[in-house]
C-alpha cells in the first residue's frame, strides 16, 4: 500500500503553496499549520512533510517553532525540511520535534556535512531530496538548477547508505496536471529496492492510484488536498 504524506509548506509561519517554486505565486490556505495538521491527524494519516519555505530562501532554519507545535499536539511523523545547512540546523529540527529531515541543497553544495549527518544519525533519519528539472537537480528552494544529473547523484548517495529519497519533480509542483510517473518508474528500475517519495503534480484519487501500480512507496500531496481535488475521506482506502 502505497503511503500518504500530506505536506505543509510554511512561509511567515503561515500555510502557503507554490506553484513551480515560485515564490512570487504563493497562495495562503490557513494562517494556522496546526490546526492543517491535527486535520490530518483526525483522519488516520500518520507522517506529515513539513517545509520551511523561509528557512529554503534564508539558507538556515527559520520556522522550527511551527514544527515545535505540531510535533508537541499531534502524533504525527515529521520529516522536515528547507534551509537545513549546518549541525546546528539539524540540532533545532530534532529537538524540536522532526524525526526525519530531508537535505536537498546541502547534498549537493556541502556534500561532507550531508555524508557527517547520515554517519551520526542514520539512514532512516535523513532523507535526501532530489528536485529535479528535465533530470537535472535543483537548489535553493528550486530558485537554481545545477548541472547535475539525477542518476548519477542517486547513484553516490546510495553508496553511502541513502535509502530514502524525496523526488519532486519542479515542472509538475503545485500546477495539478498529474505526477512524473514515467520518470518515477525509469528511478524504481534503477534503483528498487529505494524507498521512493514522489512528489508534485498529484491532482486527485487517480493519480495516487497511478503511482500505487507503477510500485512507487509513498507519494506527497498537497495542493490538491488545500483545493479539494482530493477529499481526506477518499484517502482512507491508502490508511489501513
Amino acid at each position: 500500500m502505497i503511503e500518504i504524506i500530506p505536506a505543509i509548506d510554511i512561509i511567515d509561519g503561515k500555510c502557503v503553496r507554490l506553484s513551480q517554486g515560485d515564490y512570487e505565486q504563493k497562495k495562503v490556505y490557513n494562517e494556522n499549520p496546526l490546526e492543517v495538521a491535527k486535520m490530518f491527524e483526525s483522519v488516520g494519516i500518520k507522517r506529515l512533510h513539513l517545509v520551511d519555505l523561509d528557512g529554503a530562501k534564508a539558507k538556515h532554519i527559520v520556522n522550527y517553532k511551527v514544527l515545535e507545535r505540531i510535533a508537541t499536539n499531534t502524533t504525527l511523523t515529521i520529516d522536515f525540511g528547507g534551509g537545513l545547512k549546518s549541525d546546528d540546523d539539524l540540532r533545532i529540527a530534532f529537538e524540536c520535534g522532526a524525526k526525519m529531515v530531508t537535505g536537498g541543497s546541502v547534498a549537493v553544495k556541502d556534500r561532507e556535512t550531508f555524508l557527517s549527518w547520515i554517519a551520526k544519525f542514520g539512514s532512516d533519519r535523513i532523507i535526501l531530496g532530489a528536485d529535479v528539472k528535465d533530470k537535472k537537480i535543483a537548489v535553493g528552494g528550486w530558485l537554481e538548477t545545477t548541472n547535475l544529473e539525477l542518476f548519477p547523484f542517486v547513484e553516490k548517495y546510495k553508496e553511502e547508505g541513502i535509502n530514502k529519497i524525496i523526488c519532486t519533480d519542479i515542472s509538475k509542483d503545485g500546477m495539478l496536471a498529474g505526477p512524473s510517473i514515467e520518470l518515477y518508474k525509469e528511478i524504481l528500475q534503477e534503483f528498487p529496492d529505494l524507498y521512493l517519495i514522489a512528489s508534485g503534480g498529484v491532482s486527485s484519487m487517480n493519480d495516487i492510484e497511478q503511482l500505487q501500480e507503477a510500485n512507487v512507496p509513498a507519494v506527497i500531496t498537497g495542493k490538491a488536498i488545500y483545493e479539494g481535488k482530493i477529499k481526506l475521506n477518499e484517502l482512507s482506502s491508502f490508511l489501513s
